[in-house]
Order: C-alpha cells, then structure tokens, then sequence
C-alpha cells in the first residue's frame, strides 16, 4: 500500500491577464467591429472621449514598420497611454473598393451566352471619392412594390379584386418571383377581407378571385413580374412579342427543357422540339434577351463598400504604406475627470473606486495603438513581399504563407492569422483583403515556385483568348501550363476554374 506524500513541482505556463485578452480581441476585429466597441466603452467609461481636434499620428512606415516589436509594460498604473491614437487626413488619392455582388446558379442572363465571370477583387474596382471616402448612394429609389402600386391605381377593379392584387404584390420577393403558394396567399387575403376560410365554397372564392389577380398582375409592367418559376417568367416576356415559329420553341423549351438549353445540348433539343438546330439556336437568341429576374431593375443598389484598414501608394520606384485615417479612432483621457482621481489616490480616498476605471480607458487607448501599430507593421511585410503584384498584377503574385510573415516580425503565426482577417489593403489595383496576398505554392519546370493565385489569373486569361466555337477543356490547359512551366494536374485546374466561376468547356462552346 503506497503512502500518501508530499512534491514540490516546478512548471511554467501562460496567464493571459485580462488586457492581454482584450488586446488579443481587439485585434481579430473588423473595422465595423471596432467602432462598435470603441461606441460601448465611450458609454460605459467617463474617462475617455472623442478629440475630434486630435493631434496628428505619425504614420511613416519607413520609421514605424522597420521598428521592432515592442515590449509592452504590463505594469498598473502605466501613465504612456494619456495620448491620443489620432490620425491625419489623407485626400486627393483614388483607391479602388471591393463591391459584393450575390450571383444564383441558373437566374443569370449571361448563363445562356458566353462565360459568366465571378468578378475578382482586382477586377473594375469602384472609387474612393476624393472628399476622404465618403461612399453616397443615390436618392430616388423606387421599390418594385411602389412602381406597381402606382399602376394598380390607373385600373378600374372593386375592392375585393384591388385587395387581391395588393396581397399579391406584397408577396413578391425581391427578383419579382411570387414566392408564396396562392393558398397560403388566400389565407391572408382572408384576414384583410374578414372572411372565414372554415368552408370550401369560401375557399374556392378566395382562390379564383386570386387567379384573376394574378392575370392582372402577369399583364403588368415589368414583364415576366409575378411568375412562380423561371419557366413561367420567361414564357411571360416571349408571350409579349412577336408570333412566329421561333417563339414557340422557344415556349416549349422554357416550359419543358430549360435544363437542356442551359447545357447547350442542341442536337437533343432540336429531337425532343421537332425543329432543327438553326430554329433552336434562334430561339435561344429570343430567350436570352428576357430578363430572368423582372425585380433586378428595382433593386436598391446600394454599393457595400469596404473601407481599407492601410493604404498602399507608389513612392518612387517602392510602395508606400500608411494607416487609413478614415479608421483610426481619435480618443483621449478626460483631463478633469482624471485629475481629479490623482488627487484622491489612496485605499481611503473619495475617488478610489474610479482608479480602475481610468486603468481601463488607458489600456483601452494603448491596446488600440498597439492593434494598429501591427496591422501596419504586418501590411507593410506584405507589401514588401508582394511588390511585383502592386506594379504587374495578380499574375505576378508570389507564394506566402503566414509563418514567413510570423517569423520575420517576430510574431506568431495565430496573430498574423487574426491581423489579416478582415482587414483590408487599399492600392491603385483594387481593395483586397489581407488574406488574399497569401497562397500556396506549385512546382515550375526550373525548381521554383509560383503562386496558386497566379495560376489562377493564368487560367483565366487562357480561358479568354480561347476560340468560342472550339473552348479549351481541363486537360488542354493544364497542358499550356505545363508548356510555361508550371506543373498543374488536371484535377488542380479544374478546381481554380470552378473557384473563377468559370463553365466547363462543353458549357462554354458558342
């Protein structure tokens, strides 16, 4: 039987203090993030406020950038933070901004014809306006409901079949598609009208009156507004022109074989329609001047913005990187408020229980400086690095992942993961993530690497010079790479071709 006994064991291990945890938050932050979280400690913290009168930062990166990373003095009661992390204005330079747009497989005009392109960051960037960024939409907006309120009110029609309607346009969502069953449509029509829908007669009612609505509706401008399905949207618009042989194939194929059209199978389509290829490739021509989405027009095309955490500028034969202004915080310590907690210092002072809160507004103010101060630090190794991408493009990106980065400023590879998440890096190529100057690396010909983002931009300027009637499959290109050098397997190109949006050869053929 062992008896119990006594050890003394030595060991090491990391406390994270609460400033180390909130300056590890503060730094996986986004930029909207962060200015909630700077709005939440002005309201909740006296001492520390707006200076919109700040002093100006010095933002050099030659001095701040090339600096090492600083021991930070996690002592209570560190006084260096009393400053103000504030920026000067920067104006006059033009930097490009990433817009987001929302693509749906088989709702694209362009799926019918030519290759559908996912646009890339660097790709016909937007404009930073020269006022300093202010990003403004324009006014007059009208929704699809309003536009076709304003005809319903030109229309002679009772009540009941006005109040059809109504229901009927609220139930449009955004692409102009009537997204609910009409017997779940029915139901609300009954409530607006106080009807019971306990008995079939009633229901039955509701429905043909709802029927009626929707022919109204169908007949209504923009065409195709109102449809269930893709079908019946663009069955809707051919209705509208002119008569003859093209246009019913081209209503038989919508209403039956809009699979078949989308894979350009003309052989098949002219069996299964009974017309020959010639008339079936005239009626794609009328089917792909419809609109698949009748609401497109109407949508609120409010362009989402990013705005750049750094901004890159060519400085001689170099790039210049800076901080953006736009997004650093101007905060300070209320002087009076904290005067006023030096002056009762002690356990039994009238002020003591707000020496902590004043702690807080310090490291608030110093982890903000320092979050900063590595964004730029990581930003201008990237730029160093990814010089050639700033002067030539994405086909000159070169191979990097985060530990080169980690280990030349002497950071961890988790922090640089943070820094580079959801910040963004504005230059006259575009906005682009930080993330996206990272990538792994494939074998060449001569022993070297090239970028996998570099192979992409390959890819896709292959893929753009080919010949419509005779596209380029997986293999063959794959081949052309491996002709410049660059050994790609065929499954390898396949999947940047799909990560570019781009079809397949058998899809892309004209």
């Amino acid at each position: 039987m062992m008896k119990p006994t006594l050890q003394v064991r030595l060991s090491q291990h990391l406390a994270l203090t609460p400033q180390l945890q909130q300056s590890i938050r503060l730094l996986q932050l986004s930029t909207l993030e962060l200015q909630q979280e700077i709005e939440q400690m002005l309201e909740q913290n006296p001492f520390l406020e707006t200076d919109d009168e700040a002093a100006a930062y010095d933002t050099a990166p030659a001095e701040r950038a090339g600096e090492p990373a600083r021991e930070r003095d996690d002592a209570e009661g560190a006084d260096g933070a009393d400053g103000e992390a504030a920026m000067p204005e920067v104006k006059g330079d033009d930097f490009g901004t990433t817009e987001r747009e929302d693509w749906e497989n088989g709702t694209e005009k362009d799926d019918f014809d030519g290759i559908r392109e996912m646009p890339s960051a660097s790709s016909s960037p937007g404009q930073v306006e020269d006022d300093g960024g202010d990003f403004e939409r324009g006014d007059g907006h009208i929704s699809l409901q309003e536009h076709l309120r304003a005809q319903m009110a030109g229309m002679r029609m009772s009540e009941p079949d006005r109040a059809a309607l109504e229901v009927l346009i609220e139930s449009l969502n955004a692409d102009g598609y009537l997204a609910d069953a009409l017997e779940d449509i029915a139901a609300r029509l009954a409530e607006m009208l106080g009807m019971p829908l306990d008995d079939e007669e009633s229901r039955e009612e509701l429905l043909a009156r709802l029927q009626i609505a929707l022919k109204w509706l169908h007949s209504m401008d923009p065409p195709g507004v109102g449809a269930r399905d893709l079908g019946e949207c663009l069955c809707l618009q051919l209705r509208g022109g002119p008569r003859n042989e093209a246009q019913a194939i081209a209503l038989l194929i919508c209403q039956h074989h809009l699979e078949l059209l989308a894979k350009r199978d003309y052989k098949r389509l002219a069996a299964l329609t009974g017309a020959d290829e010639a008339l079936v490739r005239e009626a794609q021509a009328l089917i792909v001047q419809c609109e698949p989405k009748p609401g497109r027009p109407f949508e609120d095309t409010e362009t989402y913005a990013v705005v750049p955490d750094v901004i890159v500028r060519r400085s001689g034969r170099g790039w210049k990187v800076a901080l953006n202004p736009e997004v650093m915080p101007k905060l300070r310590i209320n002087d009076l408020y904290a005067q006023a907690v030096r002056g009762g210092r002690g356990a039994n002072g009238p002020h003591a229980g707000l020496s902590s809160r004043l702690q807080e507004a310090r490291w608030f103010m110093k982890n903000i400086q320092q979050r900063f101060d590595t964004i730029l630090r990581v930003s201008s190794a990237i730029v160093e690095r990814q010089k050639s991408f700033f002067s030539h493009g994405e086909i000159a990106m070169k191979p990097l992942v985060l530990r080169e980065i980690a280990d030349e400023l002497g950071l961890h590879e988790s922090t640089i993961s943070r820094v580079t998440t959801a910040k963004y890096l504005a230059s006259p190529m575009g906005t682009f993530e930080l993330k996206y100057f990272f990538g792994s690396s494939l074998n060449t010909e001569s022993g070297g690497n090239a970028s996998s983002t570099a192979v992409r931009a390959l890819i896709k300027q292959l893929v753009s010079a080919e010949d419509a009637a005779k596209p380029l499959s997986d293999s063959q290109l794959s081949q052309m790479l491996d002709e410049q050098g660059i050994t790609v397997a065929r499954r390898t190109v396949a999947k940047y071709r799909e990560a570019l949006k781009i079809a397949p050869a058998n899809q892309r053929r004209a």
